[in-house]
């Protein structure tokens, strides 16, 4: 059955990532916690952003912040069921990157959450704003195979 509130993917998917539920993830009405959510998008970024850059990828010199998290909530989560979260670049500009992530049952294909996310160029030196580095687009460009205009 499909839920007209959820958006159409605007692109493909490229990143799957498993996520394992544990019991303390369960809240009093029994099922899983929304702040659970969070944490599963967050672990998929780290994952992504590994995927990404590969063997450049240094988890102590990630050149990207949040600044703005928007999370949708669907269908209820039960322990008892598989989840993956999908994540995927919809937009790179001067300064930004936006993410789209979804958490789904991979069995049912039914979507739980979608969250998007963005993310603002950071110089961890200086603590300040800064672009998004040429790596980090062309990276993302050939991961996601296709161009990303600022």
């Amino acid at each position: 059955m499909s839920n007209p509130r959820i958006p159409q993917p605007l692109f493909p998917y490229r990143h799957k990532l498993p996520v394992q539920l544990r019991f303390n993830d369960v809240d009093m009405f029994g099922h899983v916690n929304n702040t659970v959510y969070l944490e599963f998008f967050d672990l998929a970024k780290l994952q992504y952003f590994r995927a990404v850059m590969g063997a450049e990828f240094d988890a102590h010199a990630i050149a990207l912040v949040v600044v703005n998290i928007n999370c949708n909530f669907f269908s209820p989560t039960f322990i008892e069921e598989r989840l993956e979260v999908l994540t995927t670049t919809v937009k790179v500009g001067d300064k930004s990157v936006v993410l789209d992530q979804r958490i789904v049952n991979p069995d049912s294909g039914d979507v739980k959450c979608q969250c998007t996310t963005v993310m603002a160029g950071f110089d961890i030196k200086t603590g300040q704003s800064a672009p998004v580095s040429d790596s980090w687009r062309s990276h993302l460009e050939a991961y996601e195979g296709r161009q990303f205009n600022p």
